[in-house]
Formats: structure tokens, C-alpha cells, sequence
């Protein structure tokens, strides 16, 4: 029962690992990155930032001056490309004000701190992602905020900031469940 067990274990976790080696790589940024919304140079700006690889996109990726401006565009119902993976800057391993051009991690592995003092990149409220929980927790309590997983982001929070009264995000959810099966084919 017991090796039956570890079996069933190992193909699971091999089946993730042949999963996760089928995505796209991250994309370094460049001078020539330029935000999707704000079509800004993203670099120049500090705070964490986002890129998400679009199936048939001309240039393959479209970057994102903040990490909610990722999630908006996750949330847009009105997609035209299939999304192959979602990156964002691991805050953990990067500067605040300089974050780097390749410190990046899959969305759906992040932590993310929601209600920060800290403001993104185009000086609005932010979505602070981190690879690891505890340093997450370390930013939180030393700028407020909350720790959260991407599908406990509140989707009336647009604005970074969550509201007292939250609505139900099923479909959200459902949502960010359905992309991520469909970036996994």
C-alpha cells in the first residue's frame, strides 16, 4: 500500500513537472519593454511588475506596469488570446525600486500582499507578489496589508485595496481555473 502510494505520488508530481516545462519561459525585460495599459517603458518605473505570454500575440508577451494591471487583464472576460502562463516579479528576491529584468515566478505560485502602504509602478495601489509566504508575511507586517493567494484577490479590488464587504468571486475563479487548465494544454 505504501509504495502504491509513493508511485501514485511520484507520477503526480512528474505530471506537474512535465506541465510546468511545457510553459513558456519568462521574457527578460528590456528598454523596449513597454506597459500594455500605460504603453510606458516599464523599467523606468519601480514596483513589481507582470508579463503574461499570449498564444499568437505578435512579439509573444505583453508586459504590465503593475502586478494588479496582470490580474485585471486575467479577470478581462473579453480575451482574444489564449494565455500560456502568467509571470510576475518575485518582490522577495528584487529591489522595490529597481526589480529587475528576469526575478520572475508563475502567478498561480505567488503570495500576494493586498493593502500595502506600498504604491506599484504608476503610484496606484498594488498587488505585492512574493515566491515565498514568509517573506510576504515580513512585508506585510512592516507595511500593513494582507497575505493572500492570486484567487483570494477580492475582484471588486481594481483598486489594489480590498473593501470591507467583498462579493463573491466564484466566477472569477472559475475563470482563473479555466485559463490556467487551458494554458496547460
Amino acid at each position: 500500500m505504501k509504495r502504491a502510494l509513493a508511485l501514485t505520488l511520484m507520477l503526480i508530481l512528474s505530471a506537474c513537472q512535465e506541465e510546468e516545462a511545457k510553459l513558456p519561459p519568462p521574457v527578460a525585460m528590456t528598454a523596449q519593454s513597454i506597459g500594455y495599459y500605460c504603453q510606458m517603458n516599464v523599467i523606468e518605473h519601480g514596483g513589481p511588475k507582470g508579463q503574461i505570454a499570449l498564444e499568437g500575440f505578435p512579439g509573444g508577451v505583453i508586459f504590465t506596469s503593475q502586478v494588479s494591471d496582470t490580474v485585471a487583464y486575467l479577470r478581462m472576460p473579453e480575451q482574444n488570446y489564449k494565455i500560456l502562463a502568467t509571470y510576475v516579479t518575485d518582490m522577495g528576491t528584487a529591489p522595490w525600486d529597481e526589480p529587475g529584468k528576469a526575478q520572475w515566478i508563475l502567478i498561480d505560485k505567488a503570495v500576494f500582499v493586498v493593502g500595502s502602504d506600498q504604491m506599484g509602478g504608476m503610484g496606484q495601489p498594488e498587488y505585492v507578489p512574493f515566491g515565498d509566504p514568509a517573506k510576504a508575511a515580513e512585508f506585510a507586517a512592516a507595511h500593513g496589508g494582507r497575505v493572500v493567494t492570486l484567487a483570494e484577490i477580492p475582484a471588486a479590488t481594481a483598486s489594489g485595496t480590498a473593501p470591507a464587504e467583498a462579493p463573491d468571486d466564484t466566477d472569477y475563479s472559475t475563470r482563473l481555473r479555466n485559463q490556467t487548465q487551458k494554458g496547460g494544454e
